[in-house]
């Protein structure tokens, strides 16, 4: 999931980033409102987290631009204790949350999951997809009955796989997405992260749950959940 975070203070700004890059995040972090808004008007994110008190151009004026653009992106706004007016203003003007601080970065990830549940209009923190199965707040996978452990970034290009089935996502959009840099024509890093998947869900090529669309990229294969077992 990519994150565009707004916070002039480079300190907290770096705590917080590496914080959600922990958690499997993709994250581009910037301390100027005007870079914020040119970066949220032209690229792709799940969510935005920003600062209200930032000099120039704030978080409050960076959310009135995007949902005067009719941008729906989930915004989740960072204000100082007990500025209450500028939270109901956030709110009024389509603000999806807000945190104050100080706070913690593991509430911030909660509040993202569940800023972005809402907006896919789903209640639910389970991704299924035929027997695999993903936790988005444990980031626990399953495979039927049985554990598999991923790195970040494979648990990462695993959601953002799952979560769109059906849809066929290019090598760029990938990389941009879940490696967050420009894609290399020369690379095989998705190739070889999806290989390291397709072993670790003990699939092959063929028939599993990361279809190959040749030429194009990947997709995840829209298959039924497994059937449950009666009560």
């Amino acid at each position: 999931m990519k994150i565009l975070l707004l916070e002039d203070d480079r300190k907290l700004a770096a705590l917080v980033r590496k914080g959600l890059e922990t958690q499997g995040f993709v994250v581009d972090a910037c301390n100027d409102g005007h870079e914020a808004f040119t970066l949220a008007s032209t690229r792709a994110y799940d969510a935005l987290v920003l600062d209200v008190m930032v000099p120039g151009r704030d978080g409050l004026s960076i959310l009135r631009g995007l949902r005067a653009q009719r941008r729906p992106v989930p915004v989740i706004l960072i204000t100082a204790r007990g500025a209450l007016p500028e939270r109901l203003e956030g709110l009024n003007l389509g603000a999806d949350d807000y945190l104050t601080k100080p706070f913690y970065v593991d509430e911030l990830v909660a509040r993202l999951h569940a800023v972005m549940r809402r907006a896919a209009g789903t209640p639910l923190t389970l991704v299924e997809n035929g027997r695999v199965t993903v936790n988005l707040l444990t980031r626990e996978v399953r495979v039927g009955s049985e554990a598999v452990d991923l790195t970040a970034r494979e648990f990462a290009l695993l959601t953002y796989l799952m979560r769109s089935p059906g849809q066929t996502f290019t090598r760029p959009q990938i990389c941009e997405h879940v490696w967050n840099y420009h894609f290399d024509p020369g690379t095989n890093l998705v190739d070889v992260y999806i290989q390291r998947l397709r072993r670790k869900l003990r699939e092959g090529e063929e028939g599993g749950l990361i279809e190959t669309i040749r030429g194009v990229g990947y997709r995840a294969r829209p298959v039924p959940a497994a059937p449950r077992p009666a009560p």
